[in-house]
């Protein structure tokens, strides 16, 4: 009898979750009819070969112009497909034209060359704001009735730029070093002009199909202030030879009637991403996002299988992502904002959606990256080195409550997660708390429960949590919050290891007394060594036992915590110098083993000498500083 039940209630299962996917939604019809008809994005059937255009295809001879001809010869017959024969095509930015499909064959590549030159720089919109930057490598500008089709690849060839942003390994250089010396960290992504490989702006009836896009220098498929644009079958692959910084998969961006399919996206940044402008800028343009299906899509590396944000200022609306799978992205369904954002993201439904190894399921931060978000000119940059974008990005949003985001009126159903490290999470504000959120047959399994600040109105129903812990979500100036049904699930107990205190860690380090630094983090109960990977606290103890030079760097979460930033502790002139070189800042306490009281300690926020212990404490409080020992 019990074994009849088990089959009964699977074929209901089977029969709920079939039902669940052949009802579909007004908004996915809608976009069907629109898509699914014959006479979406038709082109005529004549076809222009590159190669008779003189395009050689060695990936060494550079092809731009052979293949534009080729393409603005189609549109002045009326209309026309583009084809490519196999081989490596180099190219600057190509402009396919209206009634012209760019059809890029099997075995055909089509390849950015490193040279920024070669991509006119263009009005368009990068991260939210609105200024001019390089053209992408292929472009549809000003269009209507235009395919991109074919099982060929688009090269973005990123290496160059992602070490032009922030050097080779990384973080150890490039402008990403230099700006955050400067203090202005938030304004290099908008100062490195990185080439994309794919964007549609401002155009109407385009279809991308079925081509493969690798190694983007920036976001991979931008669809910016466009209707009707329907995306399927496209594959990404950026994190080839690296990971490149803000390599998106596909952003639609302020744009409406947007149908994303079929897509399986390998990256390293948000996997699926939807955009609505930033700041005082993306308010004054006040465009939504709106009337977009995302479905069946597999997600990879990246850190976020569907992203809302972080650029929220125009607001979203009646969107629906379903049968999407992440496996091993670290996050799942994201939404980030920040306090000068504003926008009204409302009527979204998540439903019919599987995770597995994806550490954070449920991640809704919106104040999301302080030390890019807030973009503050520092004083001492003289007035001719402040560009016109720095002035935008940093203009205030008044009044100040325009700039706070609302989130509302979001469903979560027949959602499956296995293997998370923390089930709920969500950070909002008391003006606008993250409001009328509505989960329903939710499944999780995770480590632990999370937490919830600033939420109101939350509903479970048939939410199953289990937990290591068992504990319920924590929460904190959150009201009317329904508990999911928490199961605790036991875990095989690992051989206890008793906990070292900090001088017994210390003496592990150094038994040859040998070390020069050893950083301390107290909150974490941990001392480092070179390579470690620690969390926050706001206050560092750092000591130097040798006046020899050295270095050492260890690493510490930035933003939300899902990017870790490296620490550089630095000793150098035979122990008189020390140098902090990090992107957080920290109350720093300096431990200077020294045989004789200094004169003075340039540029320390105070200090005093030990006579009796023969040690300098230095009190220091940055990111990036030098201390000099006279």
């Amino acid at each position: 009898m019990k074994q009849y039940n088990l089959i009964l209630s699977i074929l209901l299962s089977t029969l709920l979750f079939s039902c669940t996917q052949e009802k579909k939604s007004e908004l996915v019809q809608r976009l069907e009819e629109i898509f699914y008809n014959d006479s979406f994005a038709t082109v005529p059937g004549t076809e222009f070969n590159v190669a008779d255009y003189g395009a050689v295809a060695d990936g060494k001879t550079l092809a731009t112009e052979a293949i534009q001809k080729t393409i603005d010869a189609a549109a002045e017959a009326g209309g026309g497909k583009v084809t490519f024969p196999a081989g490596t095509y180099l190219s600057g930015a190509l402009f396919v034209k209206s009634n012209v499909e760019l059809n890029i064959s099997e075995g055909a590549i089509i390849q950015a060359i490193q040279d920024n030159s070669h991509y006119p720089r263009l009005w368009t919109r990068i991260a939210g704001i609105e200024m001019k930057w390089p053209a992408a490598l292929i472009n549809v500008y000003d269009e209507s009735n235009v395919r991109i089709t074919g099982k060929g690849v688009i090269d973005g060839n990123g290496k160059y730029w992602w070490d032009k942003f922030w050097g080779d390994p990384r973080y150890t250089g490039g402008m990403w070093g230099e700006y955050k010396e400067k203090g202005i960290r938030w304004a290099v992504d908008y100062d490195c002009e990185r080439v994309r490989p794919v964007v549609v702006w401002e155009s109407e009836d385009v279809l991308l199909k079925d081509f493969t896009v690798k190694r983007a220098g920036f976001w991979t498929v931008s669809l910016t202030y466009s209707t009707r644009v329907h995306v399927d079958g496209v594959v990404v692959r950026n994190n080839i030879g690296g990971h490149g910084p803000s390599s998106d998969g596909i952003n639609t961006d302020s744009s409406k009637d947007i149908l994303v399919e079929n897509c399986d996206i390998d990256c390293n940044d948000d996997n699926l991403c939807i955009k609505a402008g930033k700041d005082a800028d993306g308010l004054r343009v006040n465009r939504p996002a709106e009337n977009i299906v995302y479905r069946n899509c597999i997600t990879r590396s990246g850190h976020g299988l569907i992203t809302l944000g972080s650029e929220t200022s125009g607001g979203m609306r009646n969107i629906e992502v379903y049968g999407l799978e992440a496996i091993g992205t670290n996050i799942g369904i994201r939404f980030k904002s920040a306090k000068v954002r504003g926008g009204l993201i409302e009527n979204i439904h998540f439903h019919d959606i599987k995770m597995i190894d994806v550490a954070n399921p449920f991640h809704f931060e919106l104040n999301w990256y302080p030390e890019y978000s807030y973009c503050t000119i520092p004083d001492n940059i003289p007035e001719e080195e402040i560009k016109d974008r720095w002035r935008v990005l940093s203009q205030r949003v008044e009044p100040a409550e325009k700039g706070i985001p609302e989130f509302r009126n979001i469903t979560l159903s027949n959602i499956k997660v296995e293997k998370a490290e923390r089930a709920f999470y969500a950070n909002a504000y008391p003006e606008k708390p993250i409001h009328d959120i509505h989960f329903k047959d939710v499944s999780v399994e995770a480590k632990e429960s999370g937490k919830l600040t600033y939420a109101s109105n939350w509903t479970m129903e048939n939410v199953l949590l289990k937990t290591v812990s068992g504990k319920p979500v924590e929460l904190e100036n959150s009201e009317n919050i329904e508990q999911p049904e928490i199961v605790r699930i036991e875990q095989p107990q690992p051989e206890e290891k008793k906990e070292l205190t900090l001088d017994q860690q210390i003496r592990n380090i150094n038994p040859n007394a040998d070390v020069v630094i050893i950083p301390v983090n107290p909150t974490a109960n941990q001392a480092l060594v070179d390579g470690d990977t620690t969390e926050f606290s706001e206050n560092i103890k750092v000591y130097i036992l040798k006046a020899e030079d050295a270095v050492l760097s260890y690493y510490e979460p930035l933003g939300d915590g899902f990017y870790y930033t490296p620490v550089e502790v630095a000793v150098k002139n035979n122990g008189t110098t020390l140098e902090i070189t990090g992107q957080k800042e920290h109350q720093y306490t300096f431990i200077v083993n020294h045989d004789e009281e200094p004169e003075d300690i340039n540029e320390a926020d105070q200090w005093e000498y030990d006579s009796d212990r023969r040690q300098i404490n230095i009190e220091k409080k940055g990111k990036s500083f030098t201390l000099d020992i006279e």
